[in-house]
C-alpha cells in the first residue's frame, strides 16, 4: 500500500496553481495547504479547492501543518532559502526550475538533502512528456546514428522578468532536453544576447553548448517575437528528428534523410556528397499531461525511497550552464569552459536514499522577506 503522502505548494501565482491541480488529483497525495504572501491568490484558490487551507505563514509550512513534502514555486531567488528551510525541516523538496541561483547554492541543498535522507526533485518538466520520452527511446535504439548537433528555438512574446534573463527563464526547458539526449556535460558554453527593454536583462539570448566529439547544441531564447514557438531539431548520421511541442499533433516527426562524403576521390571533380532522402515517420505518442507524470514520479520516489529522475544533481548540472552562459554573456560571447565535462554518470530513479541521519529542525520564521511567495514563470 502506497503511503498518502501530504503535500504544501508554496507559491501561488503563474505556475503553482498547475501544480496546486496535478497533486490534488493524484490518489496518494493529500494537497494540505497553499501558501502565498498573497491573500487575493488564495482567496481565489480557495473558491476552486475549498478543502485545501490556504495560508500566507511559511514557516507554518515548515512546522505546524504535519506535512511529509513541500512544493516551491516561488521567484528563482527564494527557491536557495525556501528549499533548505524546507530540507532542515525533514520534509522531501520539489523545486521548480532552475534549482537555484548559483552551483554553490545547489550543492549545499544536495548535501543537505543526502544528509536528511530526503528526495530533493526539480520541475525540469519536459523530460516526463510522452514526446521527449519518444525521442530519448528513438535516439537510445541507435535510429539516429550519432547524435551531431541539436538546434532549439523557444520564443514569444514575453512574459518579461524583473530579476532574471530570458536565458534563466527558458533555456533550461531546452537544455534539460539537450543534456537528457547527450547523456554528457558539454565542455564550454558561448552566449550572446541583447536587453531591449529592460536595461541589463537580456531578452534576446543565443547560447552553444560544446560537448566533445565535435558535438553542439545551439538555443535560441527571446521574449521579444511575435509567435509562439518551441522547436527542436535533432541531427543524426542516419536520421533527423523534428520536435514541435506547439502542434497539436504530430509534435515528433523522423525523417530518414542524411548526407554522407565519399570515402575517398582521386580528383575535386570526383567529389561528390551523397545525399538520401527517405520517408518522413511520425511515432505515435500517448497523450498524457507532463507535469502529472512529474507530480506522481515525485510521489513514487518518496514512497519507494528512490532518487529522482530529475534529481539535485541535474539540477546542479543545468545551473552550472546557465551561470556560463552569464559569465560569457559578460565577455561578449567568449567561451567559459565548465567545471565537469565528459561522460555523465546517469543514475535511475531506482536509486534508494540513504535515510539513516534525517533530522527535522524548527523554522521559526518566514525564511524570506515579505514578498517572496512570488510567480514562477516557467516558459
Amino acid at each position: 500500500m502506497k503511503k498518502n503522502i501530504k503535500v504544501g505548494v508554496v507559491g501561488c501565482g503563474y505556475w503553482g496553481p498547475n501544480l496546486i491541480r496535478n497533486f490534488r488529483a493524484l490518489p496518494d497525495c493529500q494537497l494540505q495547504l497553499m501558501c502565498d504572501l498573497s491573500q487575493a491568490r488564495l482567496n481565489h484558490l480557495r473558491q476552486l479547492y475549498p478543502e485545501v487551507e490556504g495560508i500566507t505563514d511559511f514557516a507554518h509550512t515548515l512546522n505546524g501543518a504535519g506535512l511529509d513534502a513541500v512544493v516551491i514555486a516561488t521567484s528563482v531567488k527564494h527557491h536557495y532559502p525556501m528549499a533548505k528551510a524546507s530540507l532542515l525541516a525533514g520534509k522531501h523538496t520539489f523545486i521548480e526550475k532552475p534549482m537555484a541561483s548559483s552551483a554553490e547554492q545547489c550543492e549545499e541543498l544536495i548535501d543537505i538533502a543526502r544528509r536528511q535522507g530526503l528526495v530533493l526533485m526539480i520541475g525540469h518538466t519536459f523530460l516526463y512528456s510522452p514526446a521527449v520520452r519518444k525521442i530519448k527511446e528513438l535516439v537510445d535504439w541507435g535510429d539516429l546514428g550519432e547524435i551531431r548537433y541539436i538546434c532549439a528555438r523557444r520564443l514569444n512574446l514575453g512574459l518579461f522578468q524583473k530579476d532574471i534573463n530570458v536565458a534563466w527563464d527558458l533555456a533550461p526547458h531546452d537544455i534539460s532536453i539537450v543534456l537528457h539526449i547527450m547523456e554528457q556535460m558539454p565542455l564550454s558554453v558561448n552566449c550572446r544576447g541583447s536587453a531591449h527593454v529592460t536595461p541589463g536583462i537580456e531578452d534576446v539570448t543565443s547560447m552553444c553548448l560544446n560537448f566533445p566529439d565535435n558535438r553542439s547544441a545551439l538555443i535560441h531564447s527571446s521574449w521579444l517575437d511575435p509567435r509562439k514557438t518551441r522547436e527542436m531539431t535533432i541531427v543524426g548520421s542516419k536520421k533527423m528528428i523534428v520536435y514541435d511541442d506547439v502542434a497539436q499533433i504530430e509534435k515528433v516527426k523522423l525523417y530518414d534523410v542524411r548526407v554522407e562524403r565519399p570515402p575517398h576521390y582521386d580528383t575535386f571533380g570526383d567529389f561528390h556528397y551523397a545525399y538520401h532522402y527517405g520517408d518522413m515517420h511520425v511515432p505515435y505518442i500517448k497523450q498524457e499531461e507532463p507535469l502529472k507524470s512529474e507530480c506522481q514520479h515525485f510521489l513514487d520516489c518518496i514512497n519507494e525511497g528512490i532518487s529522482p529522475l530529475t534529481d539535485g544533481v541535474r539540477g546542479l548540472e543545468l545551473v552550472r550552464i546557465l551561470e556560463a552562459s552569464s559569465e560569457s554573456l559578460r565577455q561578449s560571447g567568449a567561451a567559459v569552459a565548465l567545471r565537469s565535462s565528459g561522460a555523465r554518470e546517469f543514475r535511475s530513479s531506482t536509486v534508494p536514499l540513504d535515510r539513516s541521519d534525517a533530522r527535522p529542525r524548527q523554522v521559526s520564521s518566514l525564511m524570506p522577506e515579505a514578498g517572496s511567495v512570488e510567480t514562477c514563470i516557467t516558459g
